[in-house]
């Protein structure tokens, strides 16, 4: 007698090991309905381990990224393991590999949770999410995909790329140009190159201090005023002294506010405007994304 499979039994067999829906479906009706026949028929094929590895942490990886060749679009995806023996196998980077390629593919998909229900892209019998738990399993360790993100120009402009070696730190980045001619030249794509290698050696996290959220601004505002709370200065003196901080602070965090890792003379700002009249058009840095291993969110 074949016994019916109903949603309770997939739900309880999940809980038990950690495996996917579709998973522990195939498992119960190999087993007709018999749980612990489905658990043995799992961890025979390993799926049923993906749980407990769930539940360690994965601060290694790769960060990977591609630009296209006319620098319109660029992509950017960071994903973890616990190890970095299991970062350089041939499994790992391949599976990175593809999936910089589905999304690359796929510029509607905008999030994680959307992704790991995509078919994926070298096996279309499979979601990413179950692609990734048969890695899991394979490898025997954590893996995640952490982050990814896209940059779009419809604006003159280029869009560039830079990963440094060790493929733990990545980096794309969008400028424009107000002239087209100026934008297919080697000297603005020199310029936004060496920006990028700026962003993934000095690590802003905004372009100006125009673009940091109220919310941080008054956060660090706060931070220094705690600082000289009991000083006895004039207010007027005490607000000089956090505007002074927070200039400080923009040099660390605003790109156009840190000295130029190739002429610490120069501020990136200077730089902007120095190459903008060589060029003979404004030159603007319009947004980045830097990413480095085990420090997603």
């Amino acid at each position: 007698m074949i016994v019916a499979i109903t949603t309770d039994m997939i739900r309880q067999l999940r809980e038990e090991t950690g495996a996917g829906v579709l998973e522990c479906k195939k498992a119960l009706e190999a087993s007709n309905g018999d749980f612990e026949k489905a658990i043995i028929f799992l961890r025979e094929r390993g799926l049923a381990t993906a749980a407990k590895k769930a539940s360690r942490e994965a601060n290694d990886g790769l960060v990977s990224l591609q630009v296209d060749a006319q620098g319109r679009w660029g992509v950017i995806l960071e994903v973890n393991c616990e190890t970095d023996f299991v970062a350089r196998t041939e499994d790992f980077r391949a599976f990175t590999k593809a999936l910089l390629q589905q999304l690359c593919g796929e510029p509607a998909v905008s999030d994680v949770a959307t992704l790991l229900e995509r078919p994926f892209v070298l096996d279309q019998n499979v979601t990413v999410s179950q692609q990734l738990t048969a890695l899991v399993a394979k490898l025997g360790e954590n893996i995640i995909i952490r982050r990814f993100a896209r940059l779009q120009r419809d604006g003159i402009g280029w869009i560039e790329g830079y990963l440094h070696p060790g493929d733990r730190i990545g980096v794309i980045l969008q400028a424009s140009a107000g002239d087209p001619s100026v934008a297919e030249s080697a000297a603005f794509r020199e310029l936004v190159h060496d920006l990028a290698l700026q962003v993934a050696a000095a690590a802003p996290k905004y372009v100006a201090p125009t673009d940091i959220p109220s919310e941080v601004l008054e956060a660090e505002r706060a931070i220094y005023r705690a600082q000289i709370a009991d000083e006895k200065k004039p207010e007027p003196i005490k607000e000089r002294i956090i505007a002074g901080k927070l200039d400080k602070w923009y040099e660390t965090v605003c790109l156009l506010r840190q000295p130029f890792i190739k002429d610490d003379a120069l501020r990136v700002a200077d730089l902007l405007e120095q190459k903008s009249k060589q060029l003979g058009t404004p030159l603007t840095v319009e947004r980045f994304v830097r990413y480095e291993l085990g420090a997603g969110e």
